[in-house]
């Protein structure tokens, strides 16, 4: 029988330990659940490990054969232990949280910032993780960026586009928040961001751009201005004519929703569609305009990916907030583009032990037969997880089925349903309506 990997926690100095004396465990909402070793994959490069203040780390004391929180450091350190979380990098997806308990004897602790926060032990030399690659692309692992060319790169493409404010936020995003979208752009390859929209007619709990001004604290600015159509243009263009896997995007982590700049975006699209007709012009976006939706795509929209958090409209507006739309709009929107010919994903924001759950997994399953959508996209939930589980207001402890499962579900009702984590470019989808799928969560524990 293989031995699960060893707890690990921290000190308040951030310094990590793993105790063999406990196996770690994961968290499935708000049930402390045992680890499947199949489903357990060496931490990814690229991957960050965090402590987090105010959490005491869970294991499983092995000869005891119970679970057991750690509420103080073993001798001869002195202080309280803090539970510990990878942050796995882009492509990967978690399977379970990490397993804390809320230190009570601290005054309420601050709301973690937004990441997801993935169980993580120690075994073989090696940290390991609860986790599955759903995309087979590469481009965002951080072996493919130089961070000393990137500032230089930046700067030759501004100089190439005089007084072009979009060119000039994008290369902000690249520089100083070291977006990967961003920085691709400026090497010329795959998806180049576009982002236009200051505003926003969601409010969502885990929004990475704008959070309230006391309490959560967003990953990044988000964009100040709208720009021209031109300037759009004129940025889209030269990609989409040059670039490796060429597409653009509207709908970015440094905006709000691009759909209330819907007569821009139009204006834009026609714009570059007069100068070439190479690469996909794709829109992400929470899909609360179908009217506007629509007329993209008559202008000459490719595909479009929606964000959402759940099929159930209730768990939906809990954590969206929406303001002027309802989640029937949204799924007219999905519908719309497909009915027009164009390309379908969903960007479901999955959190172990809520997206899994039976009425969860029954209400995406009726979205994708009823929509016809060609890919889901699966994608961490960055948030604290006790402000999501309070946010939908989850109080009981019963875990989910797992991510695993919930992938096969969604297999079995739309079948050639393709898994991924990225907007695919033209080559890939061409004449294929989702055949390429990710295989189930397979672990390399040993």
């Amino acid at each position: 029988m293989r031995q699960i990997p060893n707890l690990v926690y921290s000190d308040e100095n951030g310094r990590i330990y793993d105790d063999p004396d406990f196996e770690m465990l994961g968290q499935s909402g708000r049930a402390t659940v045992p680890i499947d070793p199949e489903q357990l994959i060496p931490l990814p490069p690229g991957s960050e490990l965090f402590t987090l203040p105010g959490c005491l780390p869970i294991g499983f004391l092995r000869r005891r054969k119970r679970r057991k929180v750690l509420n103080r450091l073993p001798s001869p350190a002195k202080g309280r232990p803090r539970a510990v979380a990878a942050f796995l990098s882009p492509a990967y997806l978690r399977l379970l949280n990490t397993a804390y308990a809320t230190d009570r004897k601290k005054t309420a602790g601050p709301v973690l910032p937004l990441f997801a926060y993935t169980a993580v032990g120690y075994a073989h030399g090696r940290f390991w993780v609860p986790a599955v690659r759903v995309d087979k692309d590469s481009r965002q692992e951080l072996a493919n960026f130089d961070p000393t060319a990137v500032p230089r790169l930046a700067e030759k493409m501004v100089a190439r586009h005089p007084g072009n404010r979009l060119v000039e936020h994008v290369a902000h995003c690249a520089t100083v928040y070291r977006c990967p979208a961003a920085q691709n752009y400026f090497y010329e390859r795959y998806e180049a961001p576009l982002p236009t929209s200051p505003s926003c007619n969601s409010a969502c709990v885990g929004c990475i751009s704008l959070q309230p001004k006391e309490g959560r604290v967003a990953s990044h600015d988000r964009i100040r201005f709208v720009p021209r159509p031109e300037e759009i243009r004129d940025l889209a263009v030269r990609h989409l004519e040059t670039a490796e896997r060429a597409m653009v995007s509207f709908g970015q982590g440094c905006e709000g929703e691009p759909l209330n700049q819907g007569w821009v975006l139009e204006e834009a699209i026609r714009l570059i569609r007069k100068e070439t007709s190479k690469g996909r012009i794709h829109l992400n976006t929470n899909g609360s305009r179908p009217e506007v939706v629509e007329r993209l795509m008559d202008t000459g929209l490719d595909s479009i990916r929606v964000s959402l958090n759940s099929a159930i409209p209730g768990t939906y507006n809990a954590y969206y907030k929406p303001a002027g739309y309802s989640f029937t709009d949204v799924v007219r929107s999905i519908r719309s583009v497909r009915e027009g010919g164009g390309y379908a994903c969903i960007n479901l924001l999955v959190f172990p032990g809520v997206t899994d759950q039976p009425a969860e997994m029954e209400a995406l399953e009726d979205l994708l037969r009823s929509t016809a959508l060609q890919m889901v996209q699966m994608r961490n939930l960055n948030i604290d997880p006790e402000l999501y589980l309070e946010t939908l207001g989850i109080r009981d402890r019963r875990p989910g089925r797992g991510v695993a499962f919930l992938m096969e579900r969604l297999l079995e009702a739309r079948p050639g349903l393709r898994f991924g984590y990225f907007n695919p470019p033209a080559e890939e989808i061409a004449g294929n309506d989702g055949s390429d799928t990710a295989a189930a969560p397979s672990g390399q524990f040993r």
